[in-house]
């Protein structure tokens, strides 16, 4: 099992590098493309990467003192929503699938975002036909709610992205 911890702007470098690399290597998963990405200052990366109390709180999956795994959460600020966080950003090295990382990954960011009062709920996406990553997300109890078809273009064609939701356990209150 590889460590799991919440990062911070020392760790942007290796965000960087490890999410360039997951655009490159997983196209169809995300909506942005490696060369959209790579393009980004160092700004953008120690923003995206947030802190564990602001508005977006990413985790890193370390072996031997490589970042082999990572997840994000992004919070919104508007009243109106602020009740739900998005999941994005999901990576797994290849080498290190199948150990349990991407399982440590989510329990993290569902562990962070329930430590939350305000947040009931949790959703993402995810391409049409990625089975692996619609297995582990179903494991930890979200559910799908909704395909939009034709979402993404990619070297295949159109593919649909998947949206899914998870309830957050409310805290039980005295009567």
């Amino acid at each position: 099992m590889s460590p799991i911890r919440i990062l911070s702007a020392a760790d942007a470098a290796a965000y960087r590098s490890l999410m360039l690399e997951a655009y490159e290597q997983a196209p169809d998963a995300f909506t942005t493309t490696a060369a959209e990405r790579s393009a980004e200052p160092d700004s953008w990366w120690v923003k995206r990467i947030g802190s564990a109390h602001g508005l977006a709180t990413s985790f890193g999956a370390w072996r031997e003192g490589q970042m082999v795994g990572t997840v994000a959460l992004e919070y919104s600020a508007k009243p109106k929503t602020r009740h739900a966080a998005l999941v994005l950003g999901m990576y797994v090295q290849a080498s290190q699938r199948g150990q349990g990382v991407g399982l440590a990954l989510m329990k993290a960011a569902l562990a962070a975002a329930s430590s939350r009062p305000n947040i009931l709920s949790l959703n993402l996406t995810l391409t049409e036909g990625n089975e692996p990553a619609l297995r582990l997300y179903r494991s930890v109890g979200f559910v799908t709610w909704g395909i939009q078809a034709e979402a993404i273009r990619t070297d295949a064609g159109l593919k649909g992205k998947v949206h899914m939701s998870l309830a957050l356990p409310k805290p039980r209150t005295e009567a």
